[in-house]
């Protein structure tokens, strides 16, 4: 319950910040920029700022599912993963991404995808696998998000989530594994 108060709450900042920005506050400088020195506080904090409420919006349902999906191990599990994803996801954009500034939380959301997705197939519990299927069922066109299609869409931010999603899955089970 802790863990889908926090996830609420994480959501409600984001619209409190597009609200904001709609009123005129700049927050750009917050996203990354590709190899620039000087945006490196972007990795933790792209995530928080988004292009508009359409941006967002196509952000808030995925972050909401996914993110409940992966609180339900609790709201450690959930904080764990997400600053985790971030990360790398930042991280990865960082070094990896075309010119420009990255922003929005759609890395977030393919890393919980990937998390989720992968934890089924490391920890091979019923209930793992089960939620694996569900979320590639019902999300698995996110994938099409991987693709360099050009624009506006950060597909390298996409890629370094999921990317970032699957490494913690893989290393959390199979620490679990080896602790069990």
């Amino acid at each position: 319950m802790r863990a889908f108060v926090w996830l609420l709450g994480f959501v409600a900042l984001l619209w409190v910040i597009a609200v904001a920005q709609w009123a005129g506050l700049d927050l750009k400088q917050f996203g990354v920029v590709p190899r620039d020195s000087g945006s490196v506080l972007g990795i933790p904090l792209h995530i928080f700022v988004h292009d508009g409420f359409f941006h967002l919006l196509s952000n808030t349902g995925p972050l909401v599912v996914l993110g409940g999906l992966v609180g339900m191990r609790g709201a450690g599990t959930l904080l764990a993963v997400s600053i985790f994803i971030t990360l790398v996801a930042g991280s990865g954009v960082w070094l990896i991404g075309r010119d420009g500034v990255h922003i929005g939380a759609s890395g977030l959301v393919f890393g919980y995808f990937g998390y989720l997705v992968a934890r089924g197939f490391v920890e091979r519990s019923l209930m793992s696998l089960l939620i694996a299927v569900a979320v590639a069922v019902f999300y698995g066109g996110l994938i099409f998000g991987l693709l360099p299609l050009g624009g506006f869409v950060s597909w390298e931010g996409h890629l370094c989530g999921l990317i970032g999603g699957i490494v913690l899955a893989w290393v959390s089970g199979r620490s679990r594994r080896a602790e069990g």
